[in-house]
């Protein structure tokens, strides 16, 4: 996915720097550390341009191979200028005038890198061929995320085996043959997996030793949950079985993992801060002139282990926009929210104060976002697992928020729930730097503010 092709090209670049240090360590004698330091340091403000710029998108596809083109000429120029930076700042960066070299080489490897991956990824030699179990709504979602390409891992579902039970919300023209046993089905239309997407497997008709005969014949054999958890980066809660999260893996609490996770809140928030403090200055400045209120606003949320907190924010609302004293969800073009609030919405400044939160201990710099009481409280009763949010602490930015437009309803609160779920079972360090560098590009592009 997203971070495989990171990897790949953090790799390249490396490479690519490598490859050019005769011409960009002319006349230098040193260690390794002359080497190796700022390559790394090229390739790593290379990826993060890139991702600004929305490179590492998950949702990536055939558009992508024209989009690589138009994008990637304004991320290597944006590197260009962070790298003169750099230079200018730290003298040990020694990229000169032969500098450029090193961009031309790299974005030449990286264009390369990526036309190879995304015509290997769209041949037919490389699409795994899917039967799924079950008939539902359910199975027709897995037709559905395999014809939105979703990634890069590209599938076809060459048809559904129905079980008894389940309504039926697929083309009847993909019904497979009845007459024929799981095993038989997969090995005539060459597929190389199966999903179960049956919900109710208690019930009789389920077809449990067909799908052991398939296991041991050699066919992959997934549950729903696990399909969708490892293409769309979902847990989907309309497919989750409660042993799934118990047995399942992942919601990593360790002591190692919560240090990591400190220090890098401390670092990113403390970073940003320093960065935004002009942007922050003029909102404040903004705010008080437009109606003359209060610059700040204070809201209680919920947070880790259900405990409630006062969040930080710019506001964003005029003062009377709740003066019944009862919550609303946020609408679209809300005719509550001020001028100056529309624009700093559009572009997350409102969020920058909530850093306060993060040095206090109270939120992370990436998790779910938290909720009001009163919406939690609908919320818990309305969506099952939703409370497993709350497992770990809040962020400002958050996989849901990157993925996701802005939540203004139950059904909204229920589908930004399964990249919640997603970011609680396997939140790491490197996620964590994969959902700054997507919170860049939103910023950037005002995604999904109101």
């Amino acid at each position: 996915m997203g971070f495989m092709l990171l990897l790949l090209e953090l790799l390249v670049l490396l490479t690519a720097a490598v490859a050019s240090a005769p011409l960009w360590l002319t006349g230098r004698h040193g260690g390794a550390e002359q080497l190796y330091l700022p390559a790394l340091a090229f390739a790593l403000v290379m990826v993060l341009s890139m991702g600004t710029l929305g490179m590492y998108q998950h949702n990536q596809s055939r558009e992508d191979i024209k989009n690589t083109l138009l994008r990637i000429l304004p991320s290597f120029v944006l590197g260009f200028c962070l790298m003169n930076l750099l230079s200018n700042m730290i003298p040990g960066l020694p990229f000169g005038r032969v500098g450029s070299v090193v961009f031309v080489l790299g974005g030449a490897a990286v264009l390369l890198a990526r036309l190879v991956v995304f015509t290997s990824a769209q041949s037919s030699m490389m699409e795994q061929r899917l039967i799924v179990i079950g008939d539902g709504a359910t199975a027709r979602e897995c037709l559905e995320l395999g014809a939105s390409s979703v990634g890069f891992h590209a599938f076809k579902v060459v048809g559904f085996v129905p079980v008894s039970g389940e309504v039926s919300c697929v083309p009847a023209t993909m019904l497979l043959p009845a007459d024929l046993s799981l095993l038989s089905l997969a090995r005539r239309y060459a597929v190389d997996e199966i999903v179960v997407s049956v919900g109710d497997r208690r019930n009789g008709a389920f077809p449990v030793r067909q799908l052991l005969e398939c296991a041991l014949g050699g066919v992959q054999v997934t549950d729903a949950a696990t399909f969708f958890e490892r293409e769309a980066c979902q847990i989907r809660v309309d497919s989750l079985q409660p042993s799934y999260l118990i047995f399942g893996g992942g919601f990593d609490q360790s002591l190692l993992r919560a240090a990591v996770k400190r220090a890098f809140d401390l670092v990113a928030s403390g970073a940003i801060c320093v960065a935004a403090l002009p942007v922050m200055l003029l909102t404040a400045l903004a705010i008080r002139i437009e109606d003359g209120g209060p610059v700040f606003y204070q809201q209680e949320r919920v947070g880790r282990d259900n405990r409630r907190f006062k969040v930080l924010k710019f506001r964003s609302m005029r003062r009377d926009a709740e003066q019944d004293g009862k919550p609303k969800w946020a609408a679209l073009d809300d005719p509550r929210v001020t001028v100056v609030g529309h624009w700093i919405r559009k572009l997350r400044i409102d969020e920058l104060p909530q850093m306060l939160n993060v040095f206090k201990g109270e939120m992370s710099f990436v998790g779910p976002r938290p909720e009001r009481a009163y919406f939690v409280d609908q919320l818990c009763g309305q969506i099952a697992y939703y409370n497993v949010r709350h497992s770990i602490k809040p962020g400002i930015t958050g996989l849901a928020q990157v993925r996701y437009r802005y939540g203004a309803s139950v059904d909204d609160a229920q589908r930004k729930l399964q990249y919640d779920l997603y970011y609680v079972k396997n939140n790491s360090l490197f996620l964590d730097l994969l959902i700054l560098i997507d919170t860049v590009q939103v910023v950037l592009f005002g995604k999904g503010g109101r």
